[in-house]
């Protein structure tokens, strides 16, 4: 019993902390609100990432890794893989990395198309009506 418990733990314990809590990472008092060119888009598990490089006043270009929900979760607010592309001109509304690096979770993207679209954020309280919650 010890020893399938054991295995089981160590089977478990690397998807267990793939998939972190919002709080972990992110700060939500800690708001960005990045327009840029999507660079490229990951649409994988646990999460997808979108890319950009966002222009700052000075014209010195930055990546940044945004992070969405989970692909399910997406397509669910009606995402397709092909919702955001490379090349398109975004706007992504999130809460910044604890950690200073050029990374956030999104709470909404606006599309290239002007739809502006719940990004499946994890934040406590997220909904998908941008509206609504906290912002």
């Amino acid at each position: 019993m010890k020893l399938a418990a054991s295995i089981a733990i160590l089977i478990l314990a690397p998807a267990a902390w793939c998939h972190h809590s919002f709080a972990a990472e992110f700060d939500g008092s800690k708001r960005v609100t990045l327009q840029g060119t999507v660079t490229k888009v990951e649409w994988t598990n646990p999460h997808i990432y979108v890319y950009l490089n966002v222009k700052d006043a000075n014209g010195a270009v930055t990546e940044w890794a945004c992070e969405g929900g989970p692909p399910n979760v997406l397509l669910r607010e009606g995402w397709s893989r092909t919702s955001v592309k490379e090349g398109d001109q975004v706007t992504i509304e999130g809460a910044l990395a604890k950690d200073g690096s050029k990374r956030c979770n999104s709470r909404t993207v606006n599309l290239a198309d002007g739809r502006k679209v719940f990004a499946g954020s994890s934040e406590d309280n997220a909904t998908t009506n941008p509206g609504r919650g906290k912002q």
